[in-house]
């Protein structure tokens, strides 16, 4: 956060901190979490750099492009299993989706 814009909460005597804080999130919440993040973000630039709309992704899916977008903003609801056969249909290896893992880990 910007010092200007952090000025003003900090005088009323507010804090910044983290969404696991504010959550009061385990480790192995939080975890979970940056697990799924790294595998949604990879899907979006997966697609993205394969020029395929969510509409496009979802045919091959076999889903709705609501699904797929619901998919790479990290939706709780979507489930792991679906964002790796995702990522599996788009051609990564499993090397690209443990990069993926690992780079949602170094995110948060």
């Amino acid at each position: 956060m910007l010092r200007t814009k952090r000025k003003r909460p900090d005088e009323v005597g507010w804090t910044a901190g983290s969404a696991r804080e504010f959550l009061s999130l385990s480790e192995a919440e939080t975890g979970f979490i940056e697990l799924k993040l790294g595998l949604s973000g990879s899907l979006r630039e997966r697609r993205r750099g394969l020029r395929l709309s969510q509409a496009n992704l979802a045919k091959r899916l076999r889903c709705s492009a609501s699904r797929v977008a619901k998919m790479e903003a990290g939706d709780p609801s979507v489930s792991l299993d679906l964002l790796v056969r995702s990522l599996l249909v788009l051609g990564a290896s499993s090397e690209d989706i443990a990069r993926a893992i690992r780079a949602g880990h170094r995110a948060a």
